[in-house]
C-alpha cells in the first residue's frame, strides 16, 4: 500500500519524537552508478522518505545546484531517463531499501512515457508517489485518476503565495502528505536573513494549511543546516525536505578528484546523520489519531481550466508559487480590456509612440522579379524600435503599472523584444532586467548595447543551449523568486494562460490595421490597399507573436489562407539528427514553459537543442493557439532553410530597398517560392515584422564577409 507507507513513515517519526526527514537525490547524479547505493546511504543516514528527482532539461523551480545535477544526469553517456529511475528503484529494493520513494519531476517526461504506463510501472517497482512541480490540480484530473488506480500518492505543493481558497483546493488533491514551499523562489540553500523571513511567514502558511487537512506537512526549499531543521521543528512541521545540501556533498567529493561510489555515499550519509540529529519535535501541528489516507482526487475547482486552453493546447502548467500572480494578471487584463480609457491609452501609444498605423505597401519590383502573385507587405518593421515587439511591450507595461509592479523582467532571443521592453521601461521609469542566451548575446551585440543604452540590465544565460528557450527558463526562475514585486513581460504568444491571450490581443493591432488597409476602410486605410481581402497571409513563426497578431483578425475570413513559416535551419526536420527549429512541422505535443503545445523533444520528453540562423526563431516550442490552428487545419505551417532565408534577405534588399530581419526573411523566402506559381490577381500579404540592421553581422559572416 504505497500511500499508507508514506503515512506510516511520518507516523513513525512522530512516535519517535522527530520531524520526518525527506531526502532528495537527483537520479543519475553524478553518474548512474551512484544512485542505487546513494539511496541506501540516505536510508542508513535516517531518511524517512526518499525523493528521487527525474532530471528534466528545462526545470522552472530548480536552483543552480539541482540544475547542475540534472544537466550532468542528462549528459551524453549518462542520459538518465524514467526507465533508468525504475531500474534504480528496483535494484535498491532488492538490496534492502525499505524507505518510501516518491518521484519528483516535471510533467513533460510523464506525458512522453504515458500517464497510465508510468503509474502502473511505478507501482510494480516500488515507487510510492509523485511530486510534479508544474502540474496544478486543475490540469491533473487524468493523472490523479491513474495514481489512485495504482494506489500511488500525489503530493501537491503549497506556496506562501497560495490563497486560502487555493490551499483548500490543493489539500483536497493530497493523499499522503503535503509539500509546503518555505518561500517564493527556487530550490537551494539560503542565508540567515532569509531564514528569519521564512520563519516569520511560515507559521501563518502552516496555520492555513491545518484548517483544511490533517495530513502531514513537509517543508522544503532552503533547508541545509541543523539549525534550519530545529526552527522547523519548533514550528511543528511534520517533515523537512533537503536536496541541495546532499547534491553539494556529492559535488564536494568529486571536486577532490575521487571517482569512488563509496566516498560519495559516505558523504551524503554524514549529511543525513547530522541533519537527523536536529529533528527532535518541540511542537506539533496536530494531535490525536494518525491521519488516514485521503482520497487524492481532483477537487472541484472554482476555475474552469478549459478557459485556459485552445482546444487541447494551452493551459497553466506552472509551479504553485506563480498561480496567484497569474490569477491577478488575468483579472487585471480582463478589467483593462473592458476599460475604454485603457484601450484609448494603448491606441494613443500606438499612434504617438510606436508610429502606427504602419504602412501597407505593394512590393512592385519584388512582384515583378518573382512573377505571378502580387506581394504586399505590412511594414511593421517601421514601428519604433524596428519590430512588432513594441506593441506587446507597451500594453504589458501599462498592465504592470495597473498591478503596481515596478520591476520588469523579459526574455529575448534576437534582442528585439529586449529592446522593446527596455524602451518602455525607460519611458515609464520601470526597472528592467532582460535575460538573453549567451549565444544570442554574442550574435546580437548591437541589440545588447541598445538595451544597455536604454538602462536595462542584460543577463547572459549560460545553461542549456544558451538561446531563447534558456532565457525563458531563467526569466521564469526570477519571477518565481520575485513574484510579489515583478511582472514578466513575455515577448511571444507562449507561456501559461493568460499570456497567449495577452500577447495576441496587443499584437492584433497589426492584423486589424492590415485588414482595414486592404479594404480601404476606416482610419487605417490611407487609400493604398487593393480594395479587397488578401487571398493568402504569410508570417514567420518562432514563438508566434507576429503571426498570431496578423492572423487573429482574419480567422473568420475563411477565404483567406493563413501560412506560418518556421525556421528549417540547415535541412529542415528531415534526416538523422536534423538541426532546425521547425516545431509545428517536426515536433509533437508536450508541455513546456507553462503550456501544452508542439515541442521539439526526444522520446523521453527532454527538450532537444534547436538551430536557426535567426535568433528570434530559435525556439523549440510555439504558441498554443498556433498548435490549435495547425490541428484544426485553419492555418498551414511550412519551413524554409537558413540558406533560403539568406537568399531572400538579399533579394528583398536589392529589389525593394528594404532590408528585412532574418525572421521575416524566412516568410519572404516562402512567398518567393509560392508566388511564382500563382495567378497575377492573387494577393499575398506578408507581415514584415522586423528590420535587418540587427542581423547584418550575422548575415555578413554567413556570406563570407568580415565586418
Amino acid at each position: 500500500m504505497p500511500v499508507q507507507s508514506l503515512l506510516d513513515a511520518f507516523e513513525r517519526a512522530k512516535q519517535a519524537g522527530q520531524t520526518a526527514f525527506v531526502a532528495y537525490l537527483t537520479a543519475g547524479f553524478d553518474s548512474k552508478a551512484v544512485t542505487v547505493d546513494a539511496m541506501l546511504a540516505l536510508q542508513r543516514g535516517g531518511a524517512d522518505v526518499i525523493e528521487l528527482g527525474i532530471p528534466f532539461s528545462d526545470p522552472l523551480a530548480d536552483g543552480p545546484t539541482i540544475q547542475r545535477a540534472s544537466t550532468v544526469a542528462l549528459q551524453r553517456g549518462n542520459d538518465t531517463n524514467i526507465d533508468d529511475c525504475f531500474d534504480m528503484v528496483t535494484k535498491a529494493r532488492a538490496k534492502g531499501l525499505t524507505t518510501p520513494v516518491v518521484l519528483m519531476t516535471y510533467y513533460n517526461p510523464l506525458l512522453a512515457y504515458g500517464l497510465q504506463s508510468v503509474c502502473e510501472r511505478s507501482a510494480q517497482v516500488g515507487v510510492d508517489g509523485f511530486i510534479v512541480v508544474d502540474l496544478p490540480p486543475e490540469d491533473a484530473v487524468a493523472f490523479l485518476g491513474h495514481c489512485k488506480a495504482s494506489d500511488l500518492s500525489f503530493i501537491p505543493l503549497i506556496a506562501p503565495t497560495s490563497t486560502q481558497a487555493r490551499v483548500q483546493q490543493l489539500a483536497a488533491a493530497a493523499s499522503s502528505f503535503i509539500y509546503c514551499v518555505s518561500l517564493t523562489g527556487v530550490t537551494g540553500t539560503r542565508d540567515a536573513d532569509t531564514w528569519n523571513r521564512i520563519t516569520a511567514d511560515l507559521k501563518d502558511t502552516l496555520s492555513i494549511i491545518r484548517q483544511f487537512t490533517k495530513l502531514p506537512v513537509a517543508v522544503g526549499f532552503g533547508i541545509s543546516k541543523g539549525e534550519h531543521v530545529e526552527r522547523l521543528a519548533s514550528l511543528g512541521t511534520d517533515g523537512f525536505v533537503v536536496g541541495s545540501a546532499l547534491v553539494n556533498a556529492i559535488e564536494g567529493v568529486a571536486a577532490k578528484g575521487s571517482s569512488g561510489v563509496a566516498e560519495r555515499c559516505a558523504a551524503i550519509e554524514a549529511v543525513c546523520t547530522d541533519l537527523k540529529a536536529h529533528a527532535a519535535r518541540t511542537a506539533a501541528l496536530a494531535n490525536g489519531q494518525p491521519p488516514m489516507a485521503a482520497n487524492g482526487v481532483a477537487p472541484q475547482s472554482p476555475t474552469d481550466p478549459s478557459k485556459w486552453c485552445f482546444g487541447e493546447f494551452g493551459g497553466r502548467y506552472i509551479p504553485e508559487t506563480l498561480m496567484q500572480a497569474h490569477e491577478q494578471l488575468e483579472a487585471a487584463f480582463k478589467e483593462a480590456m473592458a476599460s475604454p480609457e485603457f484601450l484609448a491609452e494603448v491606441a494613443r501609444y500606438r499612434r504617438e509612440f510606436i508610429g502606427g498605423p504602419t504602412p501597407l505597401y505593394f512590393a512592385q519590383r519584388l512582384t515583378d522579379h518573382v512573377g505571378g502573385a502580387q506581394i504586399w507587405f505590412k511594414r511593421e518593421e517601421l514601428a519604433h524600435t524596428g519590430a512588432h515587439k513594441i506593441n506587446n511591450a507597451v500594453g504589458q507595461a501599462l498592465l504592470a503599472i495597473r498591478l503596481g509592479k515596478k520591476r520588469i523582467i523579459a526574455e529575448t532571443g534576437a534582442g528585439q523584444h529586449g529592446v522593446a521592453t527596455a524602451t518602455v521601461c525607460a519611458h515609464f521609469g520601470l526597472e528592467c532586467i532582460v535575460y538573453m542566451g549567451a549565444v544570442d548575446v554574442e550574435r546580437q551585440k548591437l541589440n545588447v548595447f541598445r538595451m544597455k543604452m536604454l538602462g536595462a540590465q542584460v543577463v547572459p544565460v549560460t545553461c542549456g543551449s544558451q538561446t531563447l528557450k534558456d532565457a525563458v527558463n531563467e526569466a521564469l526562475r526570477d519571477w518565481v523568486t520575485n513574484i510579489r514585486t515583478t511582472h514578466y513581460i513575455i515577448g511571444s504568444a507562449i507561456g501559461p494562460h493568460p499570456f497567449p491571450d495577452i500577447v495576441r490581443e496587443f499584437q492584433a493591432v497589426i492584423g486589424r490595421e492590415a485588414r482595414a488597409q486592404m479594404l480601404r476602410e476606416g482610419p487605417f486605410a490611407n487609400g493604398c490597399g487593393p480594395g479587397r481581402l488578401p487571398d493568402t497571409i504569410v508570417a514567420c513563426v518562432g514563438g508566434g507573436s507576429n503571426a498570431i497578431g496578423m492572423f487573429a483578425p482574419f480567422l473568420d475570413d475563411k477565404s483567406v489562407k493563413l501560412i506560418g513559416v518556421e525556421a528549417g535551419g540547415e535541412t529542415g526536420p528531415v534526416g538523422d539528427n536534423p538541426k532546425h527549429s521547425a516545431t509545428l512541422s517536426g515536433g509533437k505535443p508536450g508541455v513546456l514553459h507553462g503550456n501544452r503545445t508542439y515541442l521539439l523533444q526526444d522520446v523521453h520528453g527532454q527538450i532537444i537543442e534547436t538551430h536557426s540562423i535567426s535568433a528570434g526563431l530559435d525556439y523549440p516550442a510555439v504558441g498554443p493557439q498556433h498548435a490549435a490552428l495547425k490541428d484544426s487545419g485553419r492555418a498551414e505551417y511550412v519551413w524554409v532553410t537558413d540558406k533560403e532565408a539568406l537568399n531572400a534577405i538579399q533579394t528583398c534588399s536589392r529589389t525593394e530597398g528594404i532590408i528585412p530581419a532574418l525572421e521575416p526573411a524566412h516568410a519572404i523566402a516562402y512567398v518567393i517560392k509560392m508566388a511564382k506559381d500563382l495567378p497575377k490577381d492573387h494577393i499575398v500579404l506578408l507581415n514584415l515584422c522586423g528590420r535587418g540592421d540587427k542581423d547584418m553581422v550575422t548575415v555578413a559572416k554567413a556570406l563570407g564577409y568580415d565586418v
